[in-house]
């Protein structure tokens, strides 16, 4: 059984199921943030952790994310208890990717990723970064920093992918949408328009 964290109304139209990256749990400010915002748009958000998270927060030490087919095997769990009937999944980084692995087997309503990591700091993709994203049927969107480092824009120009992917670009944004101050721009700026461009993302459904 799950355990979840929700945000918004009960009898919302969709529910979106977010999952944490793999290294800040399902409270980051990052996620509470989102989750919260959201919810108040009129979603019904639904927060949980992998089991190495979910672990960490009991026992206090830093574990690594677990291995593949559990973190596949976690968001079929959340599925199967959230339902597909109107449901979008996705997340940060790392949540995001997993729950990309499953939108199409799971006949999901659509896939939201909030910077997805096309590759490991400093090198190349790998095929299960990018390989399902050439052949993804889920209407998708990508929230990406334009200065991500595990995917920047000029980088993502030269890859194959999905027609029913849309990215919405941060602009000077990292991996969490943090600028320079330089440009004039602020975190919290990029976090509410990625936030606004997920709402339209959704309406559009």
């Amino acid at each position: 059984m799950v355990n979840f964290l929700f945000d918004g109304p009960d009898d919302a139209a969709t529910t979106i199921a977010l999952a944490h990256g793999a290294g800040a749990p399902l409270d980051s400010e990052f996620m509470q943030v989102f989750a919260e915002r959201l919810g108040a748009m009129g979603s019904r958000v639904a927060r949980f952790e992998f089991p190495y998270m979910a672990e960490r927060r009991k026992s206090g030490k830093k574990k690594p994310p677990n291995r593949l087919p559990q973190l596949i095997a976690t968001w079929h769990d959340v599925i199967g208890e959230l339902g597909v009937n109107s449901l979008v999944i996705g997340g940060k980084s790392m949540g995001g990717r997993i729950a990309s692995l499953v939108a199409d087997d799971a006949e999901v309503k659509g896939l939201v990723c909030l910077g997805y990591p096309f590759h490991a700091p400093g090198k190349e993709p790998g095929l299960n970064r990018l390989e399902h994203l050439e052949g993804l049927k889920t209407p998708t969107l990508i929230c990406q920093g334009t200065r991500d480092a595990l995917g920047t824009r000029e980088e993502i120009s030269g890859y194959r992918l999905s027609a029913t992917i849309q990215f919405y670009w941060l602009e000077d944004g990292d991996h969490s949408f943090k600028p320079r101050k330089a440009s004039g721009l602020t975190e919290g700026e990029n976090w509410q328009n990625a936030i606004d461009a997920i709402g339209v993302f959704i309406k559009g459904l």
